[in-house]
């Protein structure tokens, strides 16, 4: 049977995150952590971002996550059309929802039962570093739930350069959390 969080949990997700300079740890083991994502790292910087979310999980005795390319396409898509469009939520401006834009990829085809969870943010500057990012979600109960959720198993990270403000400097996160059976 399929699963999408609740409203509830989905409306805190949505809430705007402007992260406070200084909040990057200086020490994490996850390479490009305290990167500002650019076009040209964006493949190490969302390495690092899956690194930080895997290292939150392993603290909680959870399984790893795994990067999942229908997710990541999602995830980017959706990332990118923010900073186009200038807008920051779970619901586009055309009215597209998460499942909706998880559907478009084939993701859920031929499964019967399935759960999704979208993580959003934004940052300028070195809180837009993936250490500053995950470390305000883990901050966020409903960011934290999706990514201490046990039964997802895989996601899609998207991660642009820009941010839905117009920000100079500024990062847009989308996480696409899933799991299917």
């Amino acid at each position: 049977m399929p699963r999408i969080l609740p409203a509830l949990a989905l409306a805190a997700i949505a809430t705007f995150l402007l992260i406070l300079p200084g909040a990057a740890s200086a020490a994490s083991s996850c390479p490009g952590a305290g990167a500002r994502p650019t076009a040209a790292n964006a493949a190490q910087v969302g390495q690092a971002t899956l690194c930080l979310l895997n290292r939150q999980r392993a603290a909680h005795g959870l399984p790893r996550l795994h990067a999942h390319p229908s997710l990541a396409r999602a995830a980017r898509s959706y990332a990118q059309l923010m900073v186009r469009q200038r807008f920051f939520d779970h619901v586009s401006p055309s009215g597209s929802t998460m499942s909706q834009r998880i559907r478009r990829t084939r993701y859920l085809r031929g499964v019967r039962g399935w759960s999704l969870g979208e993580n959003l943010a934004w940052g300028a500057g070195a809180s837009a570093a993936p250490a500053s990012i995950v470390r305000a979600w883990m901050r966020s109960p409903g960011h934290r739930r999706n990514i201490l959720d046990g039964t997802f198993r895989e996601v899609g990270i998207g991660i642009v350069p820009g941010a839905p403000t117009g920000t100079p400097g500024g990062a847009t996160y989308v996480n696409e959390f899933g799991r299917r059976s």
